[in-house]
């Protein structure tokens, strides 16, 4: 039987495996009947309110009743938007104005912080929504007026003119998605998953989808966890975690640090890495480390329901070599175009842009800006045939895969050279004593920037830097930190990067 909601994925199993722990934390675990039974208490709630296709703030610390709280909106027909207390005050402001949500869900620890911002509408406590009696019928009537192209949730990205864009996704998207990624990597019910990313990002939809799919188990790890990485691996071993999807920050975190010879993974099987380009030397300790895990390099945007390609990396890769983002799912296509709206050659590099269910809906009331990067196929002009364009660029190599190369964004005109920044980070990654580096542009000062850390000399660093870029490649400027800075979703903050580099030049300046 064809899917068409998302609700199934957590009924089937609440009914399979009623009292296995399907999400917890260090205080709390839900059983998959007890999720179901305060999800469908939340949607009771709200349906009586008469919320359907529309949105809800949902404003709780991270734990596993904050997921009850999305599945409960769903289940009233709604759509839930997750935002945290890490988010700016100014986002949250900016994401309130844009959804004109009627309702915001709350919890005791950030009812007080809710009260202060300027949402006028109705600010209700989660411990409230729950007492409530869930009412299968006005459920069940709910559910047999909804479509698979109706909105299950909205993640917010980073807008370039500064405002974030809500990125909507439906039924059909997350169900393609879910059933595509699971049989590229083998997720199964034995998967226990322990969740990085915040979850007002699209990355955390691979372990909730995941274990509501098949019954699996996941742990909500601790953020404070990722700053002692012999601390996170005891953490993992505790729980017998055999499978993370973690952007490449976090891993490499654990490995750039000799982590490895005080403590292992016991119980990994698989990890899939996303968000970033994986550092060579990085990848290859954690392969030689961990021979007998699956690796899976994935690519994807939000805008595409998070993932849309996958490679195994299955051997070690030598210092030249960038990891593949691989094939496509089944069901997605993967389109290089030029600037012309042409198919590149094979070996030639284009923008990717995808085509498929899992496309979403484009961004909540954003128009204009939808309509620029979720356009018509040039390919093919007898029928509406829709595809997003994500502003990277690849190529597709003689194995048939894809391998990114860089934003369209970070590819710079400098000294009338065209150059790939992350081409310079993947040289001086390769260097000894190099841990984590990133490089970014300024482009008021017309300056290339390295950041790194790692235990090598700047003076040294330069050097080796000279043996392997052309002149015009080398950075203008070497920065020593002990960590990179880094967003909330564990990617590279390349932004408050050039923040530190300008206060740099200014007290510079000072001191002269």
């Amino acid at each position: 039987m064809m899917r068409t909601n998302v609700l199934e994925y957590l009924e089937e199993t609440a009914e399979r495996v009623p009292e296995k722990i399907a999400f917890a934390d260090e205080e709390t675990s839900l059983s998959f009947c007890e999720f179901e039974e305060r999800a469908k208490k939340t949607g009771t709630y709200f349906a009586e309110k008469g919320i359907q296709r529309e949105p809800i703030i949902v404003y709780m610390k991270k734990s596993p009743d904050i997921l009850s709280a999305f599945f409960g909106v769903v289940y009233a027909g709604g759509f839930y938007v997750p935002i945290d207390e890490e988010m700016p005050d100014r986002r949250i402001e900016l994401i309130l104005e844009n959804t004109q949500a009627r309702y915001l869900i709350c919890d005791d620890e950030t009812v007080k912080k809710a009260q202060g911002f300027s949402f006028k509408n109705n600010i209700v406590l989660y411990s409230d929504i729950i007492r409530a009696n869930k009412d299968e019928k006005i459920l069940a009537e709910i559910r047999k007026n909804s479509l698979d192209i109706d909105p299950v949730c909205i993640f917010y990205t980073s807008g370039s003119t500064g405002r974030p864009k809500g990125v909507v996704s439906c039924h059909r998207g997350i169900i393609d998605y879910v059933e595509r990624l699971s049989e590229a990597v083998g997720f199964d019910e034995d998967c226990i998953f322990a969740n990085q990313t915040p979850l007002y990002w699209d990355a955390s939809m691979k372990e909730i989808y995941a274990t509501l799919k098949y019954g699996a188990t996941t742990y909500l790890v601790p953020k404070s966890l990722f700053m002692f990485p012999v601390k996170l691996v005891e953490y993992l071993n505790r729980y017998q975690v055999n499978t993370v999807c973690w952007v490449v920050s976090a891993l490499t975190m654990i490995s750039a640090f000799g982590t490895f010879d005080i403590a292992k993974p016991k119980f990994l099987k698989r990890v899939t890495f996303c968000g970033e380009v994986f550092p060579v030397r990085q990848f290859n300790i954690w392969k030689k480390t961990l021979p007998d895990v699956g690796f899976y390099n994935l690519y994807g945007p939000t805008e595409a329901t998070g993932v849309s390609t996958y490679y195994h990396a299955d051997r070690f890769f030598g210092e030249e070599e960038v990891i593949p983002i691989g094939k496509p799912f089944t069901n997605t296509q993967i389109l290089l175009l030029n600037e012309k709206g042409r198919k590149v050659e094979d070996g030639t590099v284009g923008e990717i842009c995808i085509r498929g269910s899992g496309v979403t809906l484009g961004y909540y009331n954003e128009w204009d800006t939808t309509e620029s990067v979720y356009t018509q196929n040039p390919l093919n002009p007898y029928y509406h045939d829709r595809i997003y364009h994500t502003g990277d660029l690849a190529y597709l190599n003689d194995e048939g895969n894809f391998v990114f190369v860089s934003r369209q964004d970070y590819q710079i005109k400098h000294m009338g050279h065209r150059i790939e920044l992350g081409e310079i980070e993947a040289d001086a990654g390769m260097v000894e004593g190099v841990y984590r580096c990133c490089c970014i542009y300024v482009k008021e000062k017309n300056k290339i920037v390295l950041f790194y850390e790692g235990k090598i000399d700047k003076k040294l660093l330069t050097r080796k830097l000279r043996e392997r870029l052309p002149q015009y490649m080398l950075p203008n400027a070497i920065m020593p930190v002990t960590h990179l800075p880094l967003l909330s979703n564990g990617k590279l903050d390349r932004q408050q990067m050039q923040e530190i580099y300008l206060k740099h030049l200014s007290e510079k300046r000072k001191k002269s």
